[in-house]
């Protein structure tokens, strides 16, 4: 069986009933559904057709975000999540170039890196070295200033963690940042970009290999294996074109306020909600979320 969970601010029973009309009419043979918290997210069985399923039910309710899969195994064991714009609610190498008088500039090519329209490692080499001379303080300042979690982020990954997960924050950004928010979130691993620091001032450089696309893979991958857990039970988190392998290849490839080529890959989009529509994608109710 197939479940088709529906997550939305104010969802009511009319929403569920139309979603199974809507199943019916596709050939997908709806059964039963369930609230999982009454008014916020429901679960929707049916037997067939999970494509036709997903293309007549996202979009079809404003405001609503639509999660179809498996019902067997949607409890997922490894939780991999880009930071930048996913965890956290800005990117942090615009706004660190903000303090450098820069930040138009830089934006400029982060959009266009996170479109996929350039090279992801290149671009970031590039957007670094207009950094070079910026005092390092300006790290901590923008730290403290610019950066804060996306809601529910705490919820998800506390709870995914308190229920024996694997979590691992990994960003195409800088572990000066993705520390202490790893840290802050509840993260049990983080992965991150260095950059070169000397006399107090930015060099313009980051250190090699950067954390791209290909590294966030195959940390999927390797923490998989580490577990001994097949990919179906693996969760993938991203807004942006490096985040593109990692989702393709989870059991659970989730595109979060993504950029159209990322939404249009995933196999989960969440267009609308937080990050704990992660938690009732998976069936877990608020009374079981931990702390966040």
């Amino acid at each position: 069986m197939f479940i088709a969970t529906l997550i939305a601010e104010q969802l009511a029973a009319g929403d569920v009933s139309s979603a199974a009309d809507r199943l019916a009419t596709a050939g997908c043979a709806p059964g039963d559904w369930r609230w999982i918290d009454e008014g916020k997210a429901a679960d929707l069985s049916f037997a067939h057709n999970p494509g036709a399923a997903r293309a007549v039910l996202e979009g079809a309710l404003p405001f609503t975000d639509v999660a179809v899969q498996l019902e067997a195994g949607r409890a997922k064991k490894l939780l991999i999540a880009d930071m930048d714009s996913t965890m956290i609610t800005v990117e942090c190498i615009d706004e660190l170039a903000d303090y450098a008088g820069i930040k138009a500039r830089i934006a400029e090519v982060t959009e266009r890196a996170m479109k996929g329209e350039l090279d992801f490692a290149a671009a970031l080499d590039a957007r670094v070295a207009l950094l070079r001379g910026l005092e390092e303080r300006a790290i901590e300042r923008c730290l403290a200033e610019r950066v804060r979690l996306s809601p529910g982020a705490e919820a998800l990954v506390k709870t995914m963690r308190v229920r024996g997960a694997l979590t691992i924050l990994i960003s195409g950004g800088f572990t000066r940042f993705a520390e202490p928010v790893g840290a802050q979130i509840g993260f049990e691993r983080v992965i991150a970009n260095r950059l070169v620091i000397e006399g107090g001032a930015l060099l313009g450089l980051v250190e090699k290999p950067i954390v791209d696309s290909s590294a966030k893979e195959s940390t999927l991958l390797a923490g998989a294996g580490e577990r001994g857990l097949d990919l179906a039970e693996t969760l993938a988190v991203g807004d942006g074109a490096n985040d593109l392998a990692m989702i393709r290849r989870a059991g659970l490839g989730v595109a979060y306020h993504a950029k159209p080529i990322v939404a249009a890959a995933a196999g989960v989009r969440v267009d609308h909600g937080d990050l704990t529509a992660l938690l009732y994608a998976q069936g877990i109710a608020r009374k079981d979320w931990a702390a966040g």
